[in-house]
């Protein structure tokens, strides 16, 4: 019979219960995904705010000046 045991979210080789990654370069992998996932989020909001903004310049523009 397996042992119970849960499987790396990086390589999927098994890992014990207790551990969450098989090894220190499947962490390392894992945190500069995470990383570079922020990283993607915060450039999509920054640009749909800028599409807001421009949105609003040109839908005020005859109401402002």
């Amino acid at each position: 019979m397996v042992e119970q045991h849960k499987h790396c979210p990086v390589c999927g080789k098994p890992v014990p219960l207790s551990e969450r990654y098989c090894s220190q370069e499947c962490e390392y992998l894992a945190a500069e995904n995470q990383k570079r996932v922020a990283k993607t989020r915060k450039i999509l909001y920054g640009i749909f705010i800028v599409f807001i903004l421009v949105w609003l310049i040109f839908t005020l523009r005859g109401k402002l000046f």
